[in-house]
């Protein structure tokens, strides 16, 4: 039924009418805000330390309804980036640092769809279907990629749908568009991660390589230019 609907809209999507399309907007991003505060307290309840000495016919419903609401968000997130929408949606997502707090907390099979939502917002922005503001870009990046890469190996091997090299072309032009100071601070920390883990962390060196030249190449070869200008004059 997702499926159908997600076609159904895309198909519908360049001949609706403006008022139509901001109903429908409007719509999805009340269905997101119940789900981002049924996974709240999911997570709040999965994560209590009662919650691990519990029998497993108790444990499993909270866990599937975990998965259901995750798989939900997901869902809506690719309607709304198809859409061209899903700015605003990208800045409920980076604010949502008591939920990413809690991310390690759970067992990643349950947890890892939460983290599919990060990866379809990186791919958005890659693919120039949004381009939120720098400071919520900025805080995507704080406070989702983490959780991300804690459950790359999982989606990498437990998600069909997951497209490795489409995410990590979002995460790297994502960190690109930032000033270069806080994109050394992330691919700094991205790098050290990376050594450790190898290809369980995203592979980002085209990200780096980028990086690397515009911070050390380029302002030499500019400085060169400048001084083979000086001394022609």
């Amino acid at each position: 039924m997702k499926s159908l609907v997600l076609k159904l809209l895309k198909e519908n999507n360049s001949s609706c009418a403006s008022s139509s399309a901001d109903l429908c907007v409007e719509t999805l991003y009340s269905y997101c805000q119940n789900c981002l505060e049924s996974l709240l307290t999911l997570f709040q309840q999965a994560s209590d330390s009662d919650f691990s000495e519990q029998s497993s016919e108790l444990k499993e419903p909270v866990l599937r309804q975990i998965t259901l609401e995750a798989d939900n968000l997901l869902w809506l997130t690719d309607i709304l980036a198809g859409r061209n929408a899903a700015e605003e949606f990208a800045g409920l997502w980076s604010n949502q640092r008591e939920l990413a707090g809690l991310h390690s907390k759970l067992p990643t099979k349950s947890r890892h769809l939460v983290s599919c939502v990060t990866a379809r917002l990186f791919v958005a922005i890659g693919k120039g279907e949004m381009l939120p503001s720098k400071d919520t870009r900025q805080l995507l990046l704080d406070v989702w990629l983490q959780p991300l890469m804690d459950d790359y190996n999982w989606l990498q091997h437990g998600c069909r749908s997951f497209d490795r090299t489409v995410v990590e072309e979002g995460i790297g032009s994502t960190i690109l568009t930032l000033p270069l100071e806080d994109q050394q601070t992330i691919l700094l920390s991205w790098l050290g991660s990376f050594l450790k883990v190898g290809n369980s962390c995203p592979n980002l060196q085209k990200a780096f390589e980028v990086w690397w030249r515009r911070t050390f190449v380029r302002p030499y070869v500019e400085q060169q230019g400048s001084r083979s200008q000086s001394g022609r004059s």
